[in-house]
């Protein structure tokens, strides 16, 4: 799909590929499509009156020097408007008086920053007229160099992209290689048809095919595609954001497909290449941020750290230390695992859609992402539960085929407490490796499990689980029932028939016959309670003598 592109240079193409960054239109903003044929510099002080433009200049205001002799912004305007002017472009604020006649005379008016050397715009401007391509190169550079010193200034993304929008005027939004936004800069216009662009835009699959190998995005030629949208009329110019030669994002470029032109897919490219830096230097300052908190963290778990220190170093990290806090381990389940650091990224991706104030930090030897959630004090481990449920639900999301084990320890309500409650995390954490369950298991509701596992005489153990259920095994073993997971699904679900049965997908009457049956296969009578707690730990015993 080629670009649109102008037959002749107009004033907002001379205010996008000539004019500092930093011009602002400050009337006649419908008005920049009007084409330009040279640029003239006037001083105020000057007689105006003798001079002679052409028709459809643009007039550069040079800043006063001598206020006693300069003509006030509403006669420059006015004799600007009777020469035919096709513009302005001025230093500083101008009057509420000059922008009423400016509008009144359908005057465009560009407004320059003060440290704008006015010699240099008037060369750009002229080389821009006689030689378009040699200046389109020229300012590309520019382009760059401008948006670097903006991520040097520590802007960040956001600067970079009202820096793009500004000299776009165009809508433009950075995502990461996941396709969520990092940054968004909308035009007013575009508000109410921008669920619909949003939609499509989050969507892996609408990448252009070009771009979905992260790998190979470096190799894309020519960087920066064009890409029809599902809004009539709309379109993306999209470059890949890449950093060490793999696709970190993706720069978008966004408005009405005949207003998208070459300009605008210079904005994209360079701007993808600036986005590229900002983030390069953003994650090697959150890799050195990370070790900081991770040696931090590390000697807190040793004891070498007092209570004075750790909240002093929690004011470095912006986290407040004083709040009670639930330790969570999140440990990968199984071989040929994803890499620590992608559960660690998971983990911070939650934590951020949950707005969740927390520490993580990767620890390499044990093989394990450790997280202090710092809880709601009212309710803090229903609070913390609900945070790694939302870990296991978005793990299974990303990575169906993976599965973590997570554990949970008790409240530590001072800094004194992070050590016990991480040693608690730690061991719920090994249950769960052990029952092969990814549902995030608390301490204080592990009692029973840690009983049985504290017994350590394996054989007495096994010779119980054999005498309550070996009858009921057998019998599945045999016949390929699911007695064994229905008593499971029993416990599972409190004893509670109808939810038992819907969670076996099974109906109400095949449920109670399958218990019958298992009294009889078993010899038992599962309405007794001491029955059914037998049962239950012979379950659990099962579970952890399978998995050793």
């Amino acid at each position: 799909m080629p670009l649109h592109r102008a037959h002749s240079l107009t004033i907002d193409e001379i205010r996008k590929l000539s004019l500092p960054l930093s011009a602002r239109i400050v009337s006649g903003e419908g008005l920049l499509d009007q084409p330009v044929a040279w640029a003239t510099i006037i001083y105020p002080e000057d007689d105006i009156e003798a001079k002679f433009l052409q028709p459809r200049e643009l007039i550069l205001l040079a800043p006063v020097s001598n206020p006693s002799k300069a003509r006030s912004d509403v006669e420059l305007f006015q004799w600007a408007a009777r020469a035919g002017a096709a513009g302005v472009a001025v230093y500083g604020e101008v009057s509420e008086t000059a922008l009423a006649e400016a509008k009144a005379q359908k005057l465009p008016v560009l407004a320059l920053a003060d440290d704008t050397r006015i010699r240099e715009v008037e060369r750009s401007i002229v080389s821009l007229l006689v030689d378009r391509k040699g200046q389109i190169d020229r300012r590309g550079t520019q382009v760059y160099r401008q948006l670097t010193q903006i991520s040097s200034r520590n802007e960040g993304m956001d600067g970079l992209l009202v820096a793009m929008a500004r000299l776009s005027k165009k809508n433009v939004i950075a995502h990461d290689k996941r396709l969520h936004p990092i940054s968004q800069k909308l035009q007013p216009e575009f508000v109410g048809i921008w669920d619909d662009i949003e939609a499509f835009l989050k969507k892996q699959d609408n990448l252009p095919v070009e771009l979905h190998d992260r790998h190979r995005v470096v190799e894309v030629d020519p960087p920066v595609l064009l890409q029809a949208l599902p809004v009539s009329g709309v379109a993306r110019l999209i470059a890949p954001i890449i950093t060490s030669n793999l696709g970190r994002g993706y720069l978008s470029i966004i408005g009405r497909e005949r207003e998208l032109d070459e300009i605008d897919q210079l904005i994209c490219e360079h701007g993808a290449a600036a986005c590229g830096l900002e983030m390069a230097k953003q994650k090697a300052v959150s890799e050195t941020e990370k070790r900081l908190r991770g040696t931090f963290l590390d000697r807190l778990l040793l004891g070498d750290v007092s209570p004075q220190e750790a909240i002093r170093q929690g004011e470095r990290f912006q986290h407040d230390m004083s709040r009670a806090h639930v330790a969570f381990v999140l440990a990968w389940r199984g071989v040929n695992t994803p890499s620590l650091r992608r559960l660690e990224t998971i983990v911070n991706a939650i934590l951020t859609t949950e707005d969740a104030a927390a520490l993580v930090w990767i620890r390499e030897r044990e093989g394990e992402v450790v997280v202090f959630h710092a809880a709601d004090h009212r309710n803090p481990i229903d609070n913390s539960l609900a945070l790694a449920e939302a870990f296991r639900s978005e793990i299974n999301r990303q990575l169906p085929q993976s599965r973590a084990a997570i554990g949970l320890g008790q409240v530590a309500r001072d800094v004194n407490d992070w050590r016990s409650s991480y040693r608690d995390a730690v061991q719920a954490s090994e249950l769960a490796l052990r029952l092969q369950t990814d549902i995030p298991l608390y301490i204080g509701d592990l009692g029973v499990y840690q009983l049985i596992m504290s017994l350590g005489e394996r054989e007495k153990l096994s010779d119980f689980c054999a005498r309550t259920l070996g009858k009921v095994n057998d019998y599945d073993d045999r016949q390929n029932a699911d007695l064994i997971k229905t008593l499971e699904a029993f416990f599972a679900c409190h004893g509670n028939l109808s939810q038992t049965a819907a969670s076996l997908i099974v109906h109400r009457n095949t449920l109670l016959y399958r218990i019958n049956r298992i009294n009889e296969i078993a010899g038992i009578d599962m309405s007794r309670p001491e029955t059914r707690l037998a049962l239950h730990l012979a379950l659990i015993i099962r579970r952890l003598l399978g998995r050793e």
